[in-house]
């Protein structure tokens, strides 16, 4: 999947994106972060090609006019999304560590008939894999991101530099996966 950067290149990667998939790279999917007010209509336009989405709730620090500001909101966004995509799209991929919206999809696909492996949930490297045995164990499957090359680090640098909140999730996460390890 076409990975999504900020809201200033959202218009940019869709359009490039729907180019790539009219000449015939169908095996391309994209990611759509559920903090932008947009994501809807954007799901719209990439659920009536039949490709493939990445549900994020996204990373960047944007403008208030561009994205939600309130986490209560960006998850109650995500949630929609989820729906939208497991009612009408095509092996959708839930990324996400927020136990919570996990438990929101496993409800929802068991509700629209949605079978464990007609989607997956997509986590991060080294953050929670407790969560990810556990949900592999109950039959879902689950993918594991991890960015890679020589560009890896700045990469995941950027990822916690635009919100600090970014690096205080990487710490939760490890220490929530030491306790359950101690335990």
């Amino acid at each position: 999947r076409i990975d999504m950067e900020s809201s200033a290149y959202t218009a940019v990667t869709l359009d490039i994106f729907e180019t790539l998939w009219q000449q015939g790279y169908s095996q391309l999917g994209v990611v759509l972060q559920s903090c932008l007010r947009r994501s809807e209509g954007d799901l719209d336009r990439v659920n009536a090609l039949g490709a493939r989405v990445r549900l994020v709730k996204g990373a960047y620090n944007e403008p208030a006019e561009a994205a939600y500001q309130k986490k209560s909101d960006v998850d109650r966004a995500f949630a929609r999304l989820m729906e939208t995509l497991f009612r009408e799209g095509r092996y959708p991929a839930i990324a996400t560590h927020d136990v919570a919206l996990i438990e929101k999809a496993k409800r929802l696909a068991m509700e629209v008939g949605l079978s464990r492996d007609a989607f997956e949930f997509q986590m991060l490297y080294g953050i929670r894999r407790d969560l990810q045995t556990a949900l592999a164990a109950e039959g879902y499957r689950v993918r594991i991101y991890i960015p890679f090359g020589r560009e890896w680090f700045p990469y995941f640098m950027r990822r916690l530099g635009e919100r600090p909140a970014n690096v205080w999730f990487v710490i939760r996460g490890l220490l929530q996966e030491t306790r359950v390890a101690q335990s």
